[in-house]
């Protein structure tokens, strides 16, 4: 005998043995118990959850001659028949390749005719959405006054595709995608009766490959078990056979792309590319290793929630203590386009390349979430760096005297006294050499005086100084340079000459409350 595929082997014969759907069964099995059953049905969920499986069980089980709670018993001559599909009473029809109205309409011929054997004929229509528009119509009157012998079965994995009309005629049942751990255990529990060897690992990533879908799971199962046919099927093994990587490598490539380090994130793409693996199936696992970083940020999820084990779940939060949940978003909108794009691309390698380095490279984007990454990349840099305050700005760019290092913030200090003022006056000298040679050449022709409010007053004697000193940058370089050398904040004035016979006259002389001070021999 040939050999059969674990899902078609293994396929549930009553609504025990279906898996992830026990709201569905339940509520069937209290239908044909109390002898209830509806007339239409509409099966809505994603592939391999069990939609086709559990309307050959309902057909089975309202055609049993002995039911027992709800379930067909499988021995009597009906259940044998329907399992073999020698039953003439239960039909199963494609849509997909029997979608014409003229296909409906001999649907609708039959129906007239009463079954031959059990109580009911079964019309079970799978992937009804392909049907024309005509078809549906054609199907609408029957649907909704089917003879009393009749059941419809309508299964899909479009539900938005059917008329409302359709939908307004059936009771409808949305299969769920089954979890994570009932894949496992229904993997193992199968595994044992084959007698094959395999590591909880390994049936857990297989489970998670399957997203949700029973048959698939069964099938990739069946590929890895013939791959390593006779040997103990391992997570590494596994890995090899479906073409996937390691959540470590995920790991790497996030860790690679927060830092901007382009260049060792594209050698992780390249090893994914030398092991031979898909393109598209490592951004779409990639995606969802992303999903659960932003849930494991945004919010305190169970590792039952994100279908992980507690030593992955601790790994994704030392990840993501690392990453601002913006940035997370960003790289997930980033693989959402690439992935929408790769489907229709010879080139996924390149696209997958171009979208790692728009991830580590911020400025390369315009969207906000680009910028504010942008942002924070600044601000790490800047870390420890002091700032020029926003009104210094304008004296840095417009100072023609060349102003002394601006480049740190200006301390706060405190205010002069009368002493602090006669060391700038003995200091003048050593003071004025510090400065720009410009600036310092015009202040030879200047003298130097104090007024009652103890400000020192700086006055030209020339007007080509006057007129360099007045221009903005002039007098805060020269107080910076007075500052520093007396540690204190000096008041200081420009004030102009007005005569130079009349000095005293006009600005009280230093020489009152100092004595005599000397500037280049020449006595204020």
């Amino acid at each position: 005998m040939s050999y059969m595929a674990m899902y078609r082997k293994f396929r549930p014969t009553v609504f025990s043995e279906v898996k992830g759907q026990d709201a569905i069964v339940t509520t069937l099995k209290n239908q044909i118990k109390s002898e209830r059953i509806g007339h239409a049905y509409l099966f809505c969920g994603t592939r391999g959850t069990g939609k086709t499986t559990v309307a050959k069980i309902l057909a089975k089980a309202v055609n049993c001659d002995n039911p027992v709670d709800g379930e067909p018993c499988g021995e009597c001559p009906v259940c044998k028949g329907i399992a073999a599909g020698t039953l003439l009473n239960v039909v199963e029809i494609d849509a997909a390749s029997n979608s014409s109205v003229d296909n409906v309409r001999q649907i609708v011929d039959e129906v007239s005719y009463s079954p031959t054997e059990g109580k009911y004929k079964v019309y079970i229509l799978d992937e009804v959405h392909m049907l024309t528009p005509a078809a549906f119509n054609a199907l609408l009157k029957t649907l909704e006054e089917p003879p009393s012998y009749v059941i419809f079965i309508l299964a899909t994995t479009e539900s938005h595709k059917i008329p409302i009309t359709i939908l307004s005629r059936c009771q409808r049942y949305d299969f769920k995608r089954i979890s994570l751990e009932t894949i496992a255990d229904r993997m193992r529990e199968l595994t044992e009766k084959e007698g094959a060897e395999v590591d909880e690992d390994a049936l857990t990533f297989i489970a998670k490959e399957a997203d949700g879908s029973m048959r698939d799971a069964l099938s990739l199962l069946d590929q890895c078990l013939a791959f390593h046919f006779g040997e103990k099927l391992t997570y590494e093994k596994a890995l090899e056979v479906l073409g996937a990587v390691d959540d470590g490598i995920f790991a790497e490539i996030v860790q690679y792309i927060s830092v901007g380090d382009s260049l060792n994130a594209l050698r992780v793409v390249d090893e994914v590319s030398v092991q031979g693996r898909d393109f598209t199936q490592f951004v779409g696992n990639l995606l969802w290793y992303l999903r659960n970083l932003m849930l494991v940020k945004s919010s305190d999820v169970s590792p039952q929630s994100l279908e992980i084990s507690t030593e992955s779940l601790e790994r994704l939060k030392e990840i993501a203590a690392k990453l601002e949940l913006t940035t997370i978003m960003r790289y997930i909108r980033i693989l959402s386009d690439l992935n929408a794009d790769m489907k229709y691309s010879d080139q996924k390698r390149i696209l997958l390349e171009i979208a790692v380095i728009r991830m580590c490279k911020p400025q390369m984007e315009e969207d906000v979430d680009s910028l504010i990454d942008r942002i924070r990349d600044l601000e790490k840099k800047s870390k420890g760096a002091q700032f020029i305050p926003l009104e210094m700005m304008g004296t840095m760019q417009g100072n023609p005297a060349g102003a002394v290092n601006m480049a740190k913030a200006k301390p706060v200090r405190e205010k002069a006294l009368p002493e602090d003022v006669k060391k700038v006056l003995g200091s003048w000298e050593s003071i004025r050499e510090t400065l720009e040679p410009l600036l310092a050449n015009m202040l030879t022709n200047c003298r130097l005086s104090i007024n009652d409010e103890d400000v020192l007053l700086v006055v030209p004697t020339e007007k080509l100084s006057e007129e360099y000193l007045k221009k903005e940058g002039a007098m805060d370089s020269l107080r910076e340079a007075v500052a520093e050398r007396v540690g204190k904040e000096v008041k200081m004035e420009l004030k102009p000459l007005v005569d130079d016979d009349d000095f005293t006259d006009n600005y009280v002389d230093v020489v009152r409350m100092f004595g005599k001070l000397v500037v280049k021999d020449d006595t204020i």
